[in-house]
């Protein structure tokens, strides 16, 4: 019960911006942040599939009408995959993105999804500690799965959190 207390409290911060799923509308604000975000940022076309796609989930947060966090929910037939978080850098720090986890959280559970996925380089560790603190656990590696700036690639943690109690024990 703690843990579901700890994630109802990242809540608290939501009334102060607009949570919403985004539309075909915030497509040019949702690809100028995450081109701003990211040195190999998603294509205006993934974005425009993301949107469109029954097998996705977008949202966005607004504070004062500007979008500052993005999350790209994929949705499969058993999981849901995280695809994408983004936040704003002036706006990290402050829960964004832990309410943009939970939001995935959320969406998961509420569609009868078993686990929540994703993936996340291993070097990013501000994003590992918002993981680990909503409760994800490591799963794997994919070993040079993200390329770098030098010739070495960087390494893939896979990571999951289970949406249901998967205990199929009977009591017989």
């Amino acid at each position: 019960m703690d843990q579901q207390m700890s994630e109802r409290n990242v809540w608290m911060n939501e009334s102060m911006y607009d949570v919403r799923q985004a539309t075909l509308s915030d497509l040019e604000d949702i690809v100028a942040l995450d081109q701003r975000c990211h040195e190999s940022a998603w294509s205006k076309v993934h974005f425009v599939r993301a949107l469109g796609s029954p097998e996705h989930e977008v949202w966005g947060v607004w504070e004062d009408g500007a979008l500052i966090g993005v999350l790209v929910l994929g949705l499969q037939p058993f999981d849901a995959e995280i695809e994408l978080i983004v936040v704003a850098p002036e706006r990290r720090r402050r829960g964004v993105a832990s309410m943009l986890v939970m939001r995935g959280v959320d969406s998961g559970r509420a569609l009868g999804k078993e686990r929540l996925l994703l993936e996340v380089r291993a070097g990013n560790a501000a994003a590992i500690g918002v993981y680990v603190k909503r409760g994800f656990i490591q799963d794997g590696v994919r070993p040079g799965y993200y390329p770098a700036d030098g010739a070495e690639r960087e390494d893939g943690v896979l990571m999951s959190y289970p949406l249901c109690d998967l205990d199929t024990t009977s009591s017989a």
